[in-house]
């Protein structure tokens, strides 16, 4: 993982390739990677679908290795949907493969001059580009079976559906997992949208005759891989709640502490909750002959996916997300799984992310294009998304426009992407970090939940705003770090509460590199990473004022607590004092 490979897709004889030494990126991984390259190279003030943009793809620091669960990609560019930097962040072979192939990052450049749609083909050999016409507006899942049977079904593609190619700001890039099925997508921000600028449609990556990536010492390497995987097995939520019921296994819990945002976040419990539980889910998937446990990648020992088959047996999509769940489920009043699991596939097949597809169908529901609880209806209105129609292109591009365009005042953003399924009213400190994330709304950003509701690195009290600006603020830091190695940020349940595991994961990294890394160092690297991103964002033009949540939340309180959001505007200016 030595070098850089840059294409310019908007060279005058078509697009040209070229590689370079890491340079002034040597060292970095992930979204260190991504945000560092964009907050340097890109022009913060220029359009995010214009030429001045760029989409970096990137493993972390661990992946490629013998690391266990170090198989997230990090994807970079200035975001269409937020107007500011972005880092989506996926699982699924992608990482694991580029880092074997030794590209640290790939960087598209440029813009083509017409609607040449392109497929990039990397492997042992190099890099091939070629036109690909052919493959214009197929939706994911058809893509990929072109790919395989031209390729091999060996391949790992990162690819666009429709709503990339017809530039929305919710189009997602969708990586394929160990079954070759384009399951796992970078979602946040529109990145699709900008690949889909690029005119690339699927980058193919074949690592045939490539070996795993080697440590520096390979005993201290080995010794503290085994540690960590002992940590992650022993911890009750990566060891024993996410392998048997998903990330899903929330809905309930959250849907009891009542910040299960409902109805487009107009109360804080979901009736139907119990239908569409991770217990439900689970039971259901294993009656159907598909899978309650499965990994998104080789590698993944906390194994929090799973497959999904519909009344026939036969496979309809990956197990759905809490996050899609809640999305396309509780938010929306549905309490159909088979609904929920068609829309999930729709999603993953159009290209989109399906918390900000949620959140529009949610709010247009609020404005009356359909009843919530009505699934027939939410398939319907993603299939105008799909077809690109006018009504289509609004929800595609996200929540904030579907508000804007219908004159919705309950509109859950912040910096214009929708919020996660958690109410920031109910569950405070993760209020704060959508408001004060550089990437708008996003849990994954500083997941305050673990402390707030789980009690994970401690027990900050949900309803209440003391102690939720510092909690975010070292959520925040740690998980930017964390989004540079590779790592999945489900790592976190086990380093915030076993000193041990959060030390086998320094001495992985040392043991790898040759370095002496502390724990110190960890964090260091995190704050560099969000002062880059902050960096971008203030030179684009956010100040203070976009670090805030929707006035809703300040006013109007949320059913079963009756409380708003507490955190005062001068507690949320703190947080990136450090």
């Amino acid at each position: 993982m030595d070098k850089i490979l840059r294409i310019d897709m908007g060279a005058a004889d078509g697009p040209k390739t070229s590689e370079s030494p890491l340079g002034d990126y040597a060292g970095l991984g992930g979204r260190a990677m991504t945000s560092t390259i964009v907050s340097k190279e890109v022009p913060p003030l220029c359009h995010p679908l214009g030429e001045d943009n760029k989409l970096v793809i990137s493993p972390g620091l661990l992946s490629g290795t013998a690391a266990v669960v170090s198989g997230r990609l990090s994807v970079g560019c200035k975001s269409p949907l937020t107007g500011g930097i972005k880092e989506a962040n996926s699982g699924g072979q992608g990482a694991q493969v580029l880092a074997r192939l030794g590209y640290a990052a790939i960087v598209l450049e440029g813009k083509p001059k017409d609607d040449t749609l392109y497929k990039v083909l990397i492997n042992a050999d190099g890099v091939t580009i070629a036109e690909a016409s052919d493959l214009k507006m197929l939706g994911n899942y058809d893509l990929v079976e072109k790919m395989k049977a031209a390729h091999g079904d060996k391949i790992t593609c990162i690819s666009i559906g429709p709503a990339g190619e017809m530039k929305m700001s919710a189009a997602s890039i969708a990586i394929t997992d160990m079954e070759v099925r384009p399951t796992r997508h970078a979602g946040r921000g529109g990145v699709g949208a900008v690949m889909g600028t690029k005119g690339v449609k699927v980058i193919v990556l074949d690592d045939a005759g490539m070996k795993m990536r080697a440590p520096k010492d390979p005993d201290k390497f080995k010794a503290a891989n085994k540690e960590f995987a002992d940590g992650l097995k022993k911890n009750p939520v990566t060891g024993q709640g996410l392998p048997a019921f998903g990330t899903n296994v929330l809905t309930n819990v959250i849907n009891e502490a009542g910040g299960y945002p409902t109805h487009n976040f107009s109360t804080g419990q979901f009736d139907g909750a119990s239908k569409i539980s991770g217990e439900a889910l689970a039971e259901l998937e294993t009656a159907r002959g598909g899978l309650a446990t499965h990994g998104c990648h080789r590698g993944c020992i906390i194994k929090c996916s799973g497959v999904y088959n519909d009344k026939d047996g036969n496979y309809l999509t990956k197990q759905p997300e809490y996050e899609t769940v809640w999305a396309h489920g509780g938010n929306c009043g549905i309490d159909d799984l088979d609904v929920i699991a068609q829309l999930d596939r729709m999603d993953d097949d159009f290209g989109l992310d399906t918390i900000e597809m949620g959140a529009a169908i949610g709010v247009a529901m609020d404005a009356g294009l359909a009843k919530f609880g009505d699934g027939e209806a939410a398939i319907n209105l993603l299939k105008e998304v799909g077809r690109g129609t006018p009504l289509g292109r609004i929800l595609g591009n996200g929540a904030a426009v579907t508000g804007r365009v219908f004159a919705v005042e309950r509109v859950p953003v912040v910096k214009g992407q929708a919020m996660p399924a958690y109410d920031p009213r109910t569950v405070q400190g993760i209020g704060v970090t959508y408001a004060t994330t550089p990437m708008g709304a996003d849990h994954t950003s500083g997941y305050a939940v673990a402390t707030n509701i789980m009690k994970v690195g401690g027990d900050v009290d949900p309803l209440k705003p003391e102690g939720q600006a510092e909690l975010s603020r070292n959520l925040q830091i740690a998980t930017a770090a964390i989004d540079s190695t590779g790592m999945c940020l489900f790592i976190a349940f086990a380093i915030l509460d076993q000193p041990e595991t959060f030390q086998a994961l320094i001495d992985m990294l040392n043991g790898f590199y040759g370095l002496s890394m502390t724990g110190d160092d960890v964090a260091e690297l995190g704050k560099s990473v969000l002062k880059k991103e902050r960096d971008f964002n203030e030179r684009a033009g956010f100040t203070a004022k976009h670090d805030r949540l929707p006035e809703f939340f300040k006013k109007i309180p949320l059913a079963p607590h009756n409380i708003t959001f507490q955190v005062t505007d001068e507690e949320l200016d703190t947080v990136h004092n450090y």
